[in-house]
């Protein structure tokens, strides 16, 4: 096995990647990573450096990688590490540079540690975490922070030493429904009523919401698209690392993994919701609107979606980071994990020790939140 660094995702190729990574999760797959790289939304000018990690074997096919950035900000990631910087910065320690293992802009559970199929998993995947941490080390970083890490690359770090991190987000779970009726048949009837009330007002407002994947979008659908993401990150959360370009080349790329919810009132856009599915997942990410509308938000965001589901048979709705107002909606607390490594003893306890504490309170906080749920077995039916 030999073991290298790449600058660039384009240095390893469509197909080496896509066989290690394949191409049921959108996040993972060489088209969305390199449209990153390509149209300028990751590098030095974001904080968001490739230094992506590669096994190969003898013959030198890519039989392992990690999606791996140099940061010199905390940008983009959504495990938030802020007040970890500033406990440096008050210390006369520099926290930046770092190193992060994760999906530039996208806070979906997933693999980080990628092997081929046809290979045995244990020794790729534990050469590829000491690299990531032997690197670490030999560029004098603060840290290496795996972020959204699934069940067996959590496991795998757990047992390598790395601090873990429990978050939570909300999730919708399909459980054979055979249609959005049959869904809301499982709620108390006053969480049913609601969910009616709200899309009754965006159907008395006369908008219709049409579902359009990415190689169906034509340019001016597109476009409006990317004017919703971009203005609403204006508004509300700062600068718009995604370009339009990025958007145009996956929705010829990876079409049928783009999905839009566009919301139509006398013929015009008003609004829309951007997704992206897997074989089994529905992803939403971001969302803009031109004005207001009674609930059309919930209609655009959590309702089409979980219609999407059902009618495609996906598994899963994961709408996003935060948002306490998705537990009435059908959308429960969902654990996710981070791994961490901290080259400096002394905070690395101090570190461990917060996360300890933190880890207590965020089991209460989920514990709490699921006793607010609107099915009937979590919450008398009144």
């Amino acid at each position: 096995m030999e073991l290298k660094i790449a600058l660039s995702i384009e240095s390893i190729g469509r197909e080496q990647w896509n066989a290690v990574a394949g191409v049921g999760n959108p996040f993972l797959r060489y088209e969305f990573l390199a449209a990153l790289e390509r149209h300028g939304c990751v590098g030095v000018q974001h904080g968001w450096t490739p230094r992506h990690l590669v096994a190969l074997d003898t013959d030198g096919r890519l039989i392992g990688a990690v999606p791996l950035y140099l940061k010199d900000n905390s940008y983009g990631e959504f495990v938030f590490d802020w007040a970890w910087a500033d406990a440096y910065q008050r210390q006369g320690l520099q926290y930046y540079p770092k190193s992060v293992i994760a999906i530039p802009y996208t806070p979906a559970t997933g693999p980080r540690i990628l092997v081929h199929p046809d290979v045995e998993r244990p020794p790729v995947a534990a050469a590829l975490s000491q690299l990531a941490l032997d690197w670490s080390r030999s560029e004098n970083l603060s840290s290496l922070h795996w972020l959204f890490t699934d069940e067996s690359d959590t496991r795998l770090l757990s047992e390598q030493g790395l601090l873990l991190r429990l978050g939570c987000q909300f999730h919708w779970q399909n459980h054979g429904y055979r249609d959005f009726e049959d869904y809301l048949s499982g709620f108390n009837s006053r969480k049913r009523k609601k969910v009616r009330r709200e899309r009754r007002f965006v159907h008395d407002q006369n908008i219709e919401i049409r579902v359009v994947h990415g190689h169906e979008a034509d340019d001016f659908q597109l476009q409006t698209m990317h004017d919703f993401y971009r203005t609403t990150f204006e508004k509300k959360w700062g600068y718009p690392t995604l370009t339009e370009a990025f958007f145009r080349d996956i929705a010829a790329s990876m079409g049928e993994q783009l999905v839009f919810f566009i919301a139509y009132k006398d013929r015009n856009i008003v609004a829309g919701a951007i997704c992206l599915r897997s074989e089994d997942t529905l992803y939403g990410r971001h969302w803009g609107c031109f004005e207001d509308y009674n609930s059309l938000h919930f209609e655009a965001c959590y309702y089409q979606g979980i219609d999407y589901c059902i009618r495609h048979g996906l598994r899963s709705f994961e709408p996003g980071a935060q948002g306490e107002h998705k537990v009435s909606r059908g959308f429960l607390p969902t654990p996710t994990w981070s791994a961490h490594w901290i080259a400096h003893e002394g905070f690395r306890g101090v570190i461990g020790r917060h996360l300890q504490q933190e880890t207590l309170a965020m089991r209460d906080y989920m514990e709490e939140l699921s006793g607010h749920s609107p099915f009937k077995d979590g919450e008398e039916d009144a």
